[in-house]
């Protein structure tokens, strides 16, 4: 294949684009991790991601790693070893929490729901009905990247209530693109990625924690299984004392604060209307060409696109030639739905009206060029 067009266009699942500020702020030579500048950068971040996690909760960071990272040290804190866990999969990375939650030893209860659709609270209340114990911890994704689906967070938040169980939310794709609340929703610990909606290069891995939950990491039997993960040791870092844990991601940090104050300057509600327009945009245009939505009207993303591809179609083909002519990136499904959805991300900088148009276009050109193509599906 010949090189792609440089920079790339991303608008698949992740990473997004980043801001020239950002980088700059990225390449600035770095500083010891017990700089004063660093201590400043993370005071800076914390308090500008509270307000996209919609908490005032103190233990609110941004940990070294990905989003699976910060996944595997909210189970590795919250569970130990035989507590019941109920988690509700409507997607990829519902699956995931399952692997990483029994990883940790607890006694996972899995709820289904059709991909392409949203949690049935009525069935994970009758699951857990069932089981034989108090369940400790209640899970969802709230933005499912492999189909496109919202999560409605409060009737999750009042099943773990009722069942006297933390809530652990995945907003790895929303945060920053649609409202999380967290405190108004009742979630007692989240977490999300750098690369996605807030428009940072990938590495970090914000996470908010509930005084709720952090009482319940107080009450273990057991220690934490995974010192690096540990919040009681990373808190020490973030908080006055700055006790060394590990050697942070120094240059990465001041990007995300870069990040931060811009999507402040902005706004969150101009954040998320932005999302929003550019996404109608692009589903206006798919219908003209008669590309049908994957995830159900009514619970879809506006930063994560599912699409049918058409009949007749080769996904790699399409995707291929868009990456290898236009410099264009788009996602394939996962799992069952690979080689049958294209996942299409406007996050963060990616989403602009000029990008949606971009697509538009090359999607056009090679859905005509195709052999019989005329198109539409």
């Amino acid at each position: 294949m010949p090189v792609p067009p440089f920079p790339r266009i991303l608008l698949g699942p992740g990473p997004s684009a980043v801001a020239p500020r950002v980088l700059e702020a990225c390449s600035r030579p770095p500083v010891g991790y017990l700089d004063p500048e660093l201590f400043q950068a993370l005071a800076e971040i914390q308090e500008g991601l509270r307000p996209l996690f919609g908490t005032s909760s103190e233990l609110t960071i941004a940990m070294t790693g990905t989003g699976m990272a910060a996944m595997e040290a909210c189970f590795a804190n919250l569970v130990e070893p035989g507590d019941q866990v109920l988690v509700g999969v409507h997607g990829f990375f519902g699956a995931r929490m399952v692997e990483v939650a029994a990883r940790c030893g607890a006694r996972v209860t899995r709820v289904d729901a059709e991909w392409g659709q949203p949690l049935d609270p009525a069935r994970m209340e009758e699951a857990a009905s069932a089981l034989d114990g108090r369940v400790k911890l209640v899970a969802c994704v709230h933005a499912e990247t492999s189909t496109g689906v919202r999560q409605p967070l409060e009737p999750i938040s009042a099943l773990a209530r009722r069942l006297d169980a933390l809530l652990l939310v995945d907003a790895v794709t929303s945060l920053g693109g649609i409202p999380v609340d967290m405190d108004g929703c009742g979630v007692d610990a989240c977490y999300s990625a750098s690369q996605k909606c807030l428009g940072c290069p990938p590495g970090l891995a914000p996470v908010s924690v509930s005084s709720r939950a952090l009482e319940a990491v107080a009450a273990r039997r057991t220690p934490v299984q995974s010192w690096y993960h540990d919040w009681s040791l990373i808190g020490q870092y973030w908080r006055g004392e700055h006790a060394y844990h590990h050697t942070v991601p120094v240059c990465a940090l001041m990007g995300l604060r870069e990040a931060l104050r811009a999507i402040h300057e902005e706004g969150l509600e101009a954040r998320f209307d932005r999302h929003l327009a550019v996404s109608g945009r692009l589903l206006a245009g798919l219908d003209e060409m008669g590309l049908r939505p994957f995830a159900g009207e009514g619970h879809r993303l506006p930063m994560l696109c599912s699409v049918w591809i058409p009949d007749g179609v080769d996904d790699v083909a399409v995707r291929t030639r868009l990456l290898a002519e236009w410099g264009i990136e788009i996602g394939g499904g996962l799992g069952a739905l690979k080689g049958r959805i294209w996942r299409i991300g406007l996050m963060g900088e990616s989403a602009t009206p000029r990008n949606v148009d971009l697509l538009l276009a090359a999607l056009r050109r090679i859905l005509v060029q195709r052999p019989g193509g005329r198109g539409s599906a």
